[in-house]
């Protein structure tokens, strides 16, 4: 038998660690004097330890490494872990996106963005739509266009979207999303042709990853308030070049346009 200082010093987990442990029912001792109160460990223990020790490393709750180590099916032990490790990787990406929009904002002298405005006429697009959750975004705009591309193969222009303010302010709006037709399509699933109206934008193209968009937003959105009027309306984007076209990040190119009324002597 082992002592909880020796155990400790052959797993590399401290003696407070694994008495809390004990409490939680996560790694008992092999033993527990029921006068003194000293526990003692066993050599057979020490695998588990240092599995455990893997985990917390890899920040897994307390709960989901005791259901890893009660299951005995290896195949659920594995996705278990799996689905820890993917929501890393989802929180990783998403420290990696607030890292690339600090750098940008805390450049010493930021470049600006260039702004145009264009008059857009009514365009007629193939479009799927609903009110969607902002944190639900990414996955239904992957769907919606894998439906647009299944049905409109040649389509007159890029695809775009239209996000209501609400999806910002509120957390959940109206959003919009479709390929430009030079006909009406038949109604497939989800899929309607739609005339979007005319409008007046001031229009600002982020360059690279979506990592970084918020800031081209945040720049535009500037602009807007200094030389033109922001009117009601869903913002535009427009997705000149994006995953669909290519993997290369840097080579994206998205369109934003906000919805403005010229104020008069506006270039």
């Amino acid at each position: 038998m082992l002592t909880i200082g020796e155990f400790a010093q052959m797993t590399h987990l401290s003696v407070r660690t694994l008495r809390r442990y004990h409490e939680t029912g996560l790694l008992e001792p092999a033993h527990v004097d029921p006068s003194s109160g000293y526990r003692y460990y066993d050599a057979g223990q020490i695998p588990a330890a240092q599995v455990i020790a893997r985990l917390r490393e890899l920040d897994v709750p307390l709960a989901d490494v005791q259901d890893i180590l009660r299951t005995a099916d290896p195949a659920t032990r594995a996705a278990l872990v799996a689905a820890h490790l993917q929501r890393l990787e989802d929180r990783l990406a998403r420290t990696q996106a607030a890292v690339a929009s600090l750098r940008r904002l805390l450049r010493p002298e930021p470049a600006g963005v260039a702004v145009e405005l264009r008059q857009v006429p009514v365009q007629r697009v193939a479009a799927v739509q609903d009110t969607v959750a902002h944190a639900d975004v990414l996955d239904w705009y992957a769907g919606a266009m894998a439906e647009l591309d299944a049905v409109v193969r040649e389509p007159s222009g890029p695809a775009g979207g239209l996000y209501d303010n609400a999806l910002f302010s509120e957390g959940r709006g109206h959003v919009l999303v479709h390929v430009p037709v030079d006909t009406p399509v038949p109604a497939v699933g989800r899929i309607r042709t739609v005339e979007l109206p005319a409008v007046e934008l001031a229009v600002a193209v982020h360059v690279g990853p979506h990592d970084t968009i918020d800031v081209t937003y945040g720049e535009l959105g500037r602009w807007v308030a200094d030389h033109a009027l922001a009117v009601a309306g869903p913002v535009r984007e427009t997705y000149l070049t994006g995953p669909r076209d290519t993997p290369a990040a840097a080579e994206w190119r998205t369109e934003i346009g906000w919805p403005v009324f010229r104020v008069a002597g506006t270039a």
